[in-house]
């Protein structure tokens, strides 16, 4: 048996990132409450810069401006930094509100 999450979601770790600067508080089952510093993110997921004391697989639930409530799972930890998978991709549409809402820097921000 395979430890870890069974994700639906296709590993894209190609996909176009945008940086961020952002601050949220994530929902763990065991370590309660999470404060995370989004320093990336896509459609699929997000890089934290930031120990984490969760083991690949573990689960987050969090609240993201435009998207809500959504849940992502550590896919790897190295040095300081982890990278999230969204259980689901987020539509582009709203994904382009959500950079467009959490980027303060409107030089950084995709292209519309």
């Amino acid at each position: 048996m395979s430890a870890g999450a069974q994700l639906t979601v296709t590993d894209k770790r190609r996909a176009a990132r945008h940086p961020v600067d952002y601050k949220v508080i994530a929902e763990h089952r065991a370590l309660g409450d999470v404060h995370l510093h989004i320093v990336n993110i896509s459609a699929q997921g997000f890089m934290v810069q930031e120990n984490t004391e969760m083991d690949r697989g573990e689960r987050l639930v969090m609240r993201l401006p435009v998207i809500g409530r959504i849940e992502s799972h550590l896919i790897w930890a190295h040095e300081g930094r982890a990278g999230f998978q969204f259980e689901r991709i987020i539509r582009i549409d709203d994904f382009l509100k959500l950079v467009e809402t959490i980027q303060p820097n409107s030089r950084l921000r995709p292209r519309r």
